[in-house]
This record gives C-alpha cells, sequence and structure tokens, in this order.
C-alpha cells in the first residue's frame, strides 16, 4: 500500500503545534517579507519621490516589481496556528474559532473567559 501524501506532508512542528503545508508556505511568505521589508520601503519611497530624476525613478520601481511575489505583506493570510484554518481566525489569538473555544475552556487563554448571560 502507497502512504498517503498528506502523513507525507503534515508534520509535528518541534514547538508541538500541527503544522501543514499552507501552514509552511504561509510561514515561508512571512519570513521572505521580513527578509525583504526594508529594501522594498526603500524602493517604494524612490519610485515615489518627485524630486529624484525620473530615471532613478523608474529603476526603483522595475527594482520593485521584478521582486518575488512572496516579499510582499499582502500575501500572506491569517491561519490557525494550531490546526491551519483559514477562516474564522482570531487576529489576537491567531487561533480559529474551535480551537479559540476549546483552550479558553481549559483555561490556556489568560484574560479569557466564558460569557454567560
Amino acid at each position: 500500500m502507497f502512504p498517503t501524501p498528506l502523513l507525507q506532508l503534515s508534520k509535528k512542528h518541534p514547538i508541538g503545534i500541527f503544522i501543514n503545508a499552507r501552514v509552511l508556505r504561509d510561514q515561508m511568505k512571512r519570513e521572505a517579507f521580513a527578509e525583504n521589508e526594508q529594501l522594498r520601503q526603500a524602493l517604494r519611497y524612490i519610485s515615489q519621490n518627485t524630486t529624484l530624476h525620473p530615471r532613478q525613478r523608474a529603476q526603483a520601481q522595475l527594482q520593485l516589481t521584478t521582486m518575488h511575489a512572496h516579499t510582499r505583506s499582502t500575501q500572506f493570510k491569517n491561519r490557525c496556528i494550531v490546526a491551519g484554518k483559514g477562516r474564522g481566525v482570531f487576529r489576537d489569538f491567531r487561533m480559529g474559532r474551535y480551537q479559540f473555544r476549546l483552550n479558553a475552556l481549559a483555561g490556556n487563554l489568560p484574560g479569557v473567559k466564558k460569557a454567560s448571560w
């Protein structure tokens, strides 16, 4: 019997959270953005500065457009760090709704308690 592709892609992260391919890709995009953020900001400043020579501005704009897409902040998505889901994620905790509920009821999230009315 052949091994399933999901078992090959999914791994246990050393921290102890479940990692799938989407979470790994998102993490890779975040790291690429962090590495190139300063260069990208400098190129954007040069390309938008009207006091500079138009040739310099055009070269900076060309460098910006040739940079990899993963260096843009719009490329990564908020995902649940526990389950890897992309929908229903609370930004403050970076958890999906269900995982947030389980951790809040277990008392793992400080300052969060169940509301009842």
